[in-house]
């Protein structure tokens, strides 16, 4: 019988066991721990229809909880804007931050399941970086996710997914997530 302290991710097993000796050669490090990694993923989903309907709120809410295994926080708006309808303090958005063993978790499960569904997908952008070593993902809907019924969904919901490393160079970021087997896209520059 294996028990909870047994288990390991499937794509921590392969950084620590594969992705830590590759890169410490190829960056001549000495140690392990100098070895880049992602430190945590924040998924975030606008809910512009709470500001009418607070069910709205809700059932995304629970869409969101049930694609990252994690409660989401409700962001709010931080001030008034009257051209949106939109009064301070009203419920605007959700936020979850993943970290350890539901991030990689949710990794693996966004590039072997959901990625590929996306509509005419050839490959994420490799100029998504921020320049500190972070990647940006948005999404059109979040029906990709196999944990959403589309049938009792009432709409397609956008998502923004960025990936935080622990590098500040979006070239080693980028060696980082292809050792992960992130789906970018072939660049035809040489």
């Amino acid at each position: 019988m294996t028990t909870k302290t047994d288990y390991m991710p499937r794509l921590k097993k392969h950084y620590l066991e594969n992705v830590v000796s590759a890169m410490m050669k190829e960056m001549n490090l000495k140690s392990p721990m100098a070895v880049p990694k992602i430190s945590k993923i924040v998924i975030s989903m606008g809910v512009n229809e709470a500001k009418e309907d607070i069910k709205q709120l809700e059932t995304a809410k629970e869409e969101l909880a049930s694609i990252t295994g994690q409660m989401p926080q409700i962001k709010r708006a931080k001030k008034s804007i009257s051209n949106f309808k939109l009064r301070q303090g009203m419920p605007i958005a959700l936020k979850v931050t993943l970290r350890g063993d539901r991030m990689y978790e949710f990794l693996d499960r966004f590039i072997s399941l959901a990625a590929p569904k996306i509509r005419d997908f050839s490959g994420f952008d490799s100029d998504k970086f921020d320049g500190h070593g972070s990647y940006n993902i948005g999404l059109k809907d979040h029906f990709i996710f196999p944990e959403i019924n589309p049938e009792k969904a009432p709409k397609s919901r956008g998502i923004n997914i960025t990936l935080v490393t622990t590098t500040k160079e979006d070239k080693t970021a980028k060696k980082l997530l292809d050792y992960f087997g992130f789906p970018f896209k072939e660049s035809n520059k040489k």
